[in-house]
């Protein structure tokens, strides 16, 4: 007999939590949803839900992560702590957030004695930004500094009309900010409140402008696997959300997003694209990661469905049949239990021309699986802002071959591209940034 989820304590909660989705269901009428479900997805706990996490060995000297013939993959730093996102500056700056997943109490205690702590590296947060400058683009910094410290689990940056916008685990905080600046002053000025209750799950914040440069878009991942904890505690989560650059004019952008974190912007198109973790615990190749172009008022399911229409079954009794039957099915699967991260689109002429317009995707790596998935970045080609294939590897090595699928020299999180076409990837258990460039 399958255990009932917890429904909130409150039930204004509750209520507000309801609402919130009744809401997007209206506002979801005019979505296209005419797209073939996937179903040869295997059928919910088909296989037994795994718990393998791997162990981390780290890069012998000189080793790298492979990329394709005609690539070049070099060490850009080193020496950081916990190393999650990056951003470019137009004048070329190069900004890295340090941020780790903090766990108190009981979840730390489970934590120590699976090994998640000691293969992954879980437990303290720098909580800073660290500036790279590398003036003559020799894919070597000459300056290091550290621009920013004191911050509550930092993630996505942005810099906007004199701006430098941070995105906290609770809040988008503004900073005064002139190009060149190597370190910010003062607190900040928090402009949004962002939802972190005792359980924060998905704790990332990554921000991005558009065209215009007059909103931002907020990933604001679920609180919990699926809504464990209740709907009325996942208000505001599991969505992307929308404000103005003043943190007025809060609206749901897309929602049913159960963990979305890159995003970038399809080019020649107004088109938001986003990189999703989807939920555990269905088996070994449920639900899949996936890369989608973001449709506004758009709903994808989380948590009464995945992939469209696919009903989960532990939702049964709080299911929401309206819900599923606009849910939108995402573009391309990206694989169950890859951790899907970073997300950008190669818009530079110096990689080879397949490259060019397509997306590149981080993939953190599995837990929730027998065999290891992930663990490498991905490439989906596009044409006419479109996806034009299935993804195919880019840079790989990070799983050790004949480790008996258990140990990993690396996991990719953030990713970026500089002005010269070269891109970074940051490899967050081994406090590396790692440089990829075509020969």
């Amino acid at each position: 007999m399958k255990k009932k989820l917890p429904w909130p304590k409150k039930p204004f909660l509750l209520i507000n939590a309801l609402l919130i989705f009744g809401h997007l269901a209206t506002n979801c009428q005019s979505i296209d949803t005419n797209k073939m479900q996937h179903d040869s997805l295997p059928a919910p706990f088909e296989t037994k839900s795994a718990k393998n996490f791997s162990k981390v060995i780290g890069w012998a000297d000189g080793q790298t992560p492979v990329a394709p013939p005609g690539f070049t993959v070099t060490k850009f730093a080193d020496g950081l702590k916990h190393p999650r996102w990056i951003y470019v500056g137009d004048n070329g700056d190069i900004f890295i957030a340090e941020s780790n997943t903090v766990l108190k109490g009981i979840l730390k205690i489970g934590a120590k004695i699976s090994r998640k702590i000691k293969t992954h590296h879980y437990g303290e947060s720098a909580n800073r930004i660290t500036l790279f400058r590398d003036a003559n683009k020799d894919g070597i910094p000459e300056q290091r500094f550290i621009f920013a410290e004191n911050l509550r689990q930092p993630f996505g940056m942005l810099i906007l009309n004199h701006h430098f916008y941070v995105g906290n685990t609770d809040a988008l905080v503004r900073f005064d900010y002139t190009i060149g600046d190597t370190m910010l002053h003062g607190n900040g000025t928090q402009i949004v409140s962002l939802p972190t209750r005792k359980v924060n799950q998905h704790w990332t914040r990554n921000i991005i402008t558009n065209k215009e440069k007059n909103k931002i878009y907020i990933a604001v991942g679920a609180a919990t696997n699926i809504a464990n904890k209740g709907l009325g505690n996942e208000i505001r989560r599991a969505d992307i959300l929308e404000v103005n650059t003043d943190g007025s004019g809060e609206k749901i952008y897309a929602s049913g997003l159960r963990n979305p974190v890159g995003m970038d912007w399809a080019p020649g198109t107004n088109t938001l694209w986003a990189a999703v973790n989807e939920r555990d615990a269905l088996g070994d190749e449920l639900v899949p990661d996936y890369l989608t172009g973001v449709k506004e008022s758009g709903f994808y399911g989380w948590p009464f469905s995945y992939f469209g229409q696919h009903e989960d079954p532990r939702m049964k009794d709080q299911q929401r049949p309206d819900l599923v039957k606009k849910a939108i099915v995402p573009d391309v699967s990206l694989g169950a239990h890859t951790a899907s991260l970073g997300l950008v689109f190669y818009t530079k002429k110096a990689f080879p021309a397949k490259y060019q317009n397509g997306a590149f995707i981080t993939q953190h790596g599995s837990w929730n699986r027998k065999q290891l998935s992930g663990y490498k970045v991905v490439f989906v080609p596009f044409a006419n802002g479109k996806p034009a294939g299935p993804p195919e590897d880019f840079l790989t090595g990070f799983i050790v071959e004949g480790s008996n699928d258990s140990e990993v020299r690396g996991r990719p999180v953030g990713i970026a591209v500089l002005a010269d076409g070269s891109m970074l990837v940051t490899d967050d258990v081994n406090n590396t940034i790692w440089r990829a460039s075509a020969r």
